[in-house]
């Protein structure tokens, strides 16, 4: 690639005259841009490409693409050399996004465009599109923790499973009736845990591709919330350690009456094994969250315990996270927040008047046209 002599500022007001004729200033970009002239030389170098690389746009700006952004692929190889745009084959339009590594072995995404004036003709522009890798490594990490995670859960139920059943399997006339049927209801115990992780695996799929499909019908939300109260009162749990508080009247609410159990489920669950003192379930109508709607329905959700630390309440709806005491995935409240998300609803949490943690969800009344 020969290298041109014209000046930094030349070729940086060629590159955004180009894009001015467009309404763009490369600067505000979110990708990196670098882009070369027929000659090699770099005429664009915006904020963006300046950041990934660290290199100053002035000092890239005039010099050669090669030296200006000394690629290297993960063999080492240099890759403008490798790539050779301006004396490769005449058909080539582009370089797919690939890893490539900045002096020093830092990481970025690289993909280049080809710009020819002819369909065979020379080419009259390389454009370079940069991006950062920390994104794509962050979800990388992401999904490599949901897997440690789903393992480490599975593994304990199923060992439990295949010990249990390899002893009746062997010794079934040693045990006493009794005794097979602890051992049997622990199996199915944890058959219904490892039934909840492959369901929270498929929410958390369906979430993350905005694929979670909602059914909506009329659903009677006091209703709802008075199943669960009483599920916990015929497990054990004293009937005063819930309150439940209605205003009435209330709009009626068009949403997916399975999903809305499941948000109740664990936001209860959640009141009940991490919070203290009375459980109090307040619905209420208020304005809906979603535009062009006039009414909602505000369920909040709280308890009198220790409620959550303040530099934690940015984290409680993201993946993983678990309260002071352990246990469970710490993956429900993700997956409620996408519920919620998913019916065109907010959630929010804060610190209850009693003091302890208060969840409130609010859900738009979305009745079908024909009742307008």
């Amino acid at each position: 690639m020969s290298v041109g002599t014209r000046s930094a500022q030349g070729v940086s007001e060629a590159c955004a005259g180009g894009l001015a004729e467009l309404g763009i200033d490369p600067d505000q970009l979110p990708d990196g841009l670098v882009v070369a002239d027929e000659h090699g030389v770099v005429i664009c170098f915006n904020a963006a490409a300046a950041r990934i690389t660290a290199l100053p746009a002035e000092d890239a700006l005039g010099r050669g693409l090669e030296k200006a952004l000394p690629l290297e692929d993960l063999e080492g190889r240099r890759w403008w050399q490798l790539t050779d745009p301006y004396g490769g084959l005449a058909i080539r339009r582009r370089q797919p996004e690939r890893n490539l590594l900045l002096p020093g072995g830092r990481e970025v995404l690289v993909s280049a465009q080809y710009v020819r004036t002819e369909p065979t003709g020379p080419v009259h522009r390389v454009v370079v599109g940069l991006r950062d890798t920390e994104a794509r490594r962050r979800t990388e990490r992401s999904h490599a923790e949901l897997i440690a995670t789903v393992a480490h859960e599975l593994r304990s139920p199923l060992t439990s499973v295949k010990g249990f059943t390899a002893t009746l399997l062997a010794k079934w006339e040693r045990f006493t009736d009794d005794q097979k049927r602890l051992m049997l209801e622990t199996v199915d115990a944890d058959a219904d845990r490892v039934t909840r992780l492959i369901a929270e695996l498929l929410d958390i799929s369906r979430i993350d591709s905005g694929r979670l499909e909602v059914r909506r019908q009329p659903v009677d939300i006091g209703a709802a919330v008075g199943r669960h109260m009483q599920a916990y009162v015929a497990a054990g749990l004293a009937a005063d350690r819930f309150l439940l508080r209605l205003e009435q009247p209330l709009p009626m609410l068009w949403a997916d009456p399975d999903k809305i159990d499941q948000v109740l489920s664990n936001l209860l669950e959640n009141a009940v094994r991490h919070g203290e003192g009375t459980v109090t379930i307040d619905i209420t109508p208020t304005e809906s969250p979603r535009e062009g709607e006039d009414t909602g329905t505000s369920v909040t959700v709280s308890d009198e315990g220790p409620g959550i630390p303040e530099e934690s309440m940015n984290r409680v709806f993201t993946r993983f996270w678990r309260g002071s005491k352990r246990g469970g995935t710490g993956l429900g409240l993700y997956i409620v927040k996408g519920i919620v998300e998913a019916h065109g609803g907010t959630i929010t949490v804060g610190r209850a008047p009693q003091g302890g943690a208060e969840f409130r969800f609010t859900l738009p009344v979305s009745a079908p046209a024909y009742l307008s």
